[in-house]
């Protein structure tokens, strides 16, 4: 696959796992662009701009993870903003991704910290995060953060998790998978049920639309469905995280007015 990698030189976290990729496998196929601005910011990537992204299919975004609690986290999510642009991006629009490559990182994730979490001194969540914050791109994107504090964002070992992840991409073919591509609506930012379904079950997941985000209109839908790579075959429905009855009536009104199916997450096996 295609890829190329982006990160700001502002950015510790991003810049500590450009470093530690560089350590595995140095692939100067593998275009790497450094940005002078915070990477939520960066407005004008393009290929008009950085003509070494001309052929790339996918664009991971290496990053910093912020909460207010700071958990220890590595965390996968789409870009893009449902309502406000308060984070870069512009408002109601979302980036385009791919929801086998989401599916396929965050696979890579789990497995890879499975395989290298005695080499790290503290216990890290691996998480979906919803839909959220910019920049708005042209290129199939999607983030990978390191978080949520600064012990984390310079914390080597973790950061070589993500860099293997990444690197993993050179081997992936989305044609060779069989997953149901779905966009996830409801659920609390970190999207538990989310996680679980994109572990553990058929489908691939690109865009997730959170309770906070409701209530949901025909543009958030039409988005979600058209920014995602691959036909979306099913809309995933967290059904107790999408507030009252008058708002799950309304999404289900809207996923029947687009034609689309529609499951509550917990119909699926995971």
């Amino acid at each position: 696959m295609r890829f190329a990698i982006a990160y700001s030189k502002l950015n510790s976290a991003g810049t500590n796992i450009v470093e530690r990729l560089k350590e595995i496998s140095f692939t100067p196929q593998i275009p790497i662009i450094e940005l002078s601005k915070e990477t939520i910011f960066s407005e004008d990537i393009s290929v008009k701009k950085y003509p070494e992204l001309r052929n790339i299919d996918f664009l991971v975004f290496a990053s910093t993870h912020r909460s207010v609690k700071g958990n220890p986290s590595l965390s996968l999510h789409a870009p893009g903003n449902w309502r406000s642009a308060d984070l870069g991006g512009q408002m109601g629009k979302v980036c385009k991704t791919s929801a086998f490559v989401m599916k396929y990182l965050f696979c890579e994730l789990n497995k890879n910290y499975e395989k290298d979490k005695d080499k790290l001194n503290q216990e890290y969540q691996i998480t979906l995060e919803v839909t959220h914050h910019g920049p708005l791109t042209e290129i199939p994107c999607c983030f990978i953060e390191l978080g949520s504090s600064e012990g984390e964002w310079q914390d080597k070992e973790a950061a070589k998790i993500i860099a293997k992840t990444i690197l993993s991409l050179q081997n992936f073919n989305p044609a060779s998978n069989n997953w149901v591509p779905a966009i996830g609506i409801g659920g609390p930012h970190y999207a538990p049920n989310f996680n679980k379904i994109q572990l553990n079950s058929s489908y691939a997941i690109s865009h997730i639309i959170p309770e906070y985000s409701l209530p949901l209109n025909d543009n958030m839908l039409l988005e979600a469905e058209k920014k995602t790579n691959e036909q979306i075959k099913e809309i995933l429905i967290d059904w107790k995280g999408c507030g009252n009855s008058e708002s799950r009536q309304n999404i289900i009104q809207i996923i029947e007015k687009s034609g689309l199916k529609y499951k509550r997450t917990d119909k699926v096996e995971k």
